[in-house]
């Protein structure tokens, strides 16, 4: 526990890795169906929260899950982000020479509610309960000190290597690591203008994966589904050089500081001595 206090980030991701990727012997026995559990990160920072800020920690992530209060317009990005993204993909491929979804695979679009609000709101079956760890708590901690971008880079690490497993066992393709760079920047502009809401976060990663992983992302096979992939990181990470020279790699942000909360390590003191 001294340790964790001393080093709460490092612990933060030695956890999170630790208490997601416990699954992968059952996985390797044919005992589960994931390598993984999504919900590991937010677990990680509860547990770092209780020992080195105690209930105030945990109060103030679990107010960030259900920060609403939000420009309008930040809703708008996190929910039709995404779909652009996916849609631009999947139109360029489409003209690069993949075959084109059927009329009835996209006719299937009515079931894209009930998917989004299950991999929402059920920890686990999807990543939107990976926020409250990556953004919620190690993001604040990361931009003491240092640009925004500069985390989103350090940040981008942490999140690849916690994707390892899956891409191992071959369950996501590997540009998934140019994906993630891309995905953090966005991710971390939007939690940055949105006055540091983990919920907008958890609806734009619900609405990612229920479009692009769930919906549009089964339509192609073979090559076309591997050019598809690596047109999809692509635009996401053209998209991320757009807001970084827009809106300038300091803050992320024209408007607002970049989000900081910073961790003050337990120092012991001396106690008195008894004469």
């Amino acid at each position: 526990m001294s340790l964790i206090r001393r080093y709460p980030l490092i612990a933060f991701f030695v956890l999170a890795y630790a208490l997601s990727w416990w699954p992968s012997i059952l996985y390797a026995l044919d005992l589960l169906p994931q390598p993984i559990v999504g919900f590991g990160p937010f677990l990680a920072a509860l547990v770092v929260l209780a020992i080195t800020s105690g209930k105030t920690g945990i109060v103030g992530l679990l107010r960030r899950m259900v920060r609403w209060r939000v420009a309008p317009v930040w809703y708008a990005v996190a929910l039709l982000l995404p779909i652009a993204i996916t849609l631009g993909a999947t139109v360029l491929n489409v003209l690069l020479g993949a075959q084109a979804p059927s009329s009835a695979e996209l006719g299937g679009w009515t079931s894209l509610f009930s998917t989004f609000f299950i991999l929402l709101l059920i920890p686990g079956l999807g990543g939107a309960w990976e926020e409250p760890g990556w953004r919620g708590y190690a993001l604040p901690r990361l931009q003491v000190g240092r640009s925004a971008l500069f985390a989103s880079l350090f940040l981008w690490v942490g999140v690849a290597v916690w994707h390892l497993p899956l891409m191992i066992v071959g369950e996501i393709p590997w540009s998934e690591i140019v994906f993630i760079l891309g995905f953090v920047i966005i991710f971390n502009w939007v939690f940055n203008n949105a006055n540091g809401s983990v919920l907008i976060l958890m609806l734009m990663h619900a609405m990612n994966n229920t479009f692009s992983g769930s919906f549009i992302g089964p339509m192609f096979s073979g090559a076309d589904a591997v050019n598809q992939a690596w047109l999809y990181a692509a635009l996401w990470c053209v998209v991320a050089i757009v807001v970084v020279v827009v809106y300038g790699p300091q803050h992320l942000s024209r408007r607002h500081e970049k989000q900081e909360e910073p961790v003050q390590p337990e120092v012991a003191t001396a106690s008195p001595r008894v004469v």
